[in-house]
């Protein structure tokens, strides 16, 4: 059997009454195909039953090792033949291995013994063993261990011979100034001679300490520096062989696209943002998936990728669950990959806004509450100009304000102020930033909270893989605090109230969703749950004190759902 027949896999039913699509899957926003949905199902039965893959996904506590969750995709295509079945790739290795019959292998496998990068790691690797023998090296630790005591004893010394020195001048002063007044003039002057021998001699003897411990500390850190210079060196040359090879495989690491044509990741990489791939750039499934089927001729049909598996600690990932393919490493490589295959809409690139009204709650000669929809941006975004801004400032073209105060998430409906001059925006930003304004978001989640209220604290910070995504960080997340409480449990559903104490990017919908906050993610939530037909968060209330007035403003807006 070919090497590609084999990883070519048959559909378990019968598929040939499923209409095909007419698009291939827009890989970063979709909702999967039918056939790409058996396709899944398919693989997860593989997953469930099969023994090959020691690998702990976390499903099973009593299996030892290290628990790593897993993405894993489909590629519905069509042969040569005309016959309709599927890939399947998994995102970076598993089990240890890129090598598994039933998966398609890796564009370019890093672990292939007799490749160039498993050669060079073995160079670099020694290298990096002779730093570790030299910075364990008896010598070079006597080295580092002789400069710092007579450093020290020099310090030490030091400073109790100038002591010494400071106190044997008071003393010859106030010698002075007794002899001054009871010694004849021979007697004095001899005396003051005498003194100034001393005062010299202790000079000279300073002098001569100085010189006498700067050589030896000299010395000292000559020969130290003949270990440093060495380390130095290795330690650059170990830096420069890696990015010699992370040169080679940028260089080596090809990507077709259904018009055979190749690119190279270096090249797929050099006009975003860093010019450079991410790491673990091109192992994800959906590359791996594409890079085959047009290798091997397959026509790809449709794609879904879904997760296997415990989820991180970091990120919000449910077992089972569909996910897109991530932006940071996957959108310029797909971009490539893609040329040449129509497929759907990017909704992204659509007005979500489109025939929706904004109701006006609350206005005055100052200021303007509005109810906005969900799926309605609060300013125009990089692609859609549309937003609460726009239409603000075409119905009130005299205020003189940057009219918004604040914020809600594009998928968030509810209360959004606006102020219509600079005087008011900054008395109620200055509100907000301080956090005298009370704010009460009503939301449905998906899933049964047991407890009738408490607080969460967990630290956020965008995916740099995947943005607007978030993670919990507790290295280099900024704190996100929520309080809550449950307003009413319904079949598998909470009704919940959130009082956030910090405004960070999707907070509540990771608090909402992650393990460590209320495990029961936003129902609605295409970015941390499951979508709908809209996000069921709202900002429903909102207490702030007029900035002309000095009143206490409250407004409150029920949800729809």
């Amino acid at each position: 059997m070919s090497a590609a027949n084999s990883k070519f896999i048959s559909f378990h039913s019968d598929v040939s009454q499923i209409s095909r699509p007419e698009k291939f899957t827009f890989p970063f926003y979709y909702e999967p195909h039918e056939l790409a949905l058996i396709a899944m199902k398919q693989l997860q039965e593989y997953l469930e039953n099969q023994s090959d893959l020691n690998h702990n996904f976390g499903l099973n506590e009593e299996q030892e090792g290290l628990v790593i969750g897993k993405m894993f995709g489909v590629l519905v295509v069509e042969n040569k033949a005309g016959e309709v079945g599927f890939l399947a790739a998994f995102s970076g290795k598993l089990a240890d291995s890129n090598d598994h019959a039933y998966f398609v292998p890796p564009v370019f496998d890093l672990l292939d013994s007799q490749g160039f990068f498993r050669k060079e790691e073995v160079l670099i690797n020694d290298v990096t063993v002779a730093i570790s023998e030299l910075e364990k090296n008896e010598n070079y630790h006597k080295a580092k261990s002789d400069l710092k005591e007579a450093e020290l004893t020099y310090s030490t010394q030091l400073q109790k011979h100038k002591k010494e020195i400071k106190q044997g001048k008071e003393d010859r002063k106030q010698i002075r100034e007794k002899a001054n007044s009871e010694l004849k003039a021979e007697e004095l002057e001899n005396l003051l001679e005498e003194l100034r021998k001393q005062s010299i001699k202790e000079q000279y003897f300073l002098k001569d300490f100085n010189d006498l411990n700067k050589t030896k500390i000299e010395a000292l850190r000559t020969e130290l520096a003949v270990f440093d210079k060495q380390l130095e060196d290795l330690k650059e040359k170990r830096k420069s062989m890696s990015n010699a090879l992370q040169k080679d495989i940028f260089d080596s690491y090809y990507f077709l696209n259904s018009r055979k044509e190749k690119r190279s990741l270096q090249s797929i990489f050099q006009n975003t943002i860093d010019h450079k791939p991410p790491a673990g750039a091109g192992e994800c499934a959906a590359p791996k998936l594409l890079e085959f089927a047009f290798e091997h001729d397959f026509k790809p049909l449709c794609l879904g990728e879904f997760w296997w598996g415990a989820s991180p600690k970091s990120e919000i990932r449910v077992h089972k669950q569909v996910y897109p393919a991530c932006r940071g490493k996957c959108e310029p490589i797909l971009g490539h990959m893609l040329e040449g295959i129509e497929t759907d809409e990017n909704p992204m690139l659509q007005n979500p806004a489109e025939n929706k009204e904004l109701e006006i709650v609350f206005e005055d000669d100052y200021l303007i509450v509005v109810n906005k929809p969900a799926e309605f941006l609060s300013v125009p975004g990089k692609n859609i100009e549309d937003s609460v801004y726009t239409r603000m400032k075409i119905k009130y073209p005299d205020a003189t304000g940057p009219l918004i105060v604040h914020r809600l998430d594009m998928s968030t409906s509810g209360i959004l102020v606006l102020a219509k001059d600079k005087k008011v925006h900054f008395h109620l930003q200055k509100q907000f930033i301080k956090r005298n304004v009370q704010k009460r978001y009503v939301a449905l989640l998906d899933g049964i909270v047991t407890e009738d209220n408490g607080t969460i604290d967990l630290p956020l910070r965008v995916d740099l893989d995947d943005r607007p995504r978030q993670l919990v960080c507790y290295e280099h997340g900024k704190r996100a605090v929520t309080k809550w409480e449950v307003v009413e449990r319904r079949t598998n559903q909470t009704l919940i109230y959130f009082y956030p104490i910090t405004g960070r990017t999707h907070q509540l919908r990771v608090h909402a969703a992650h393990v460590l906050g209320l495990n029961a993610p936003i129902i609605g939530d295409d970015l941390y749950g499951k979508r709908e037909s809209r996000l069921h968060l709202h900002a429903q209330f909102l207490q702030f004190t007029h900035p002309i007035t000095k009143e206490a403003i409250k407004i409150k807006v029920d949800a729809d759902f």
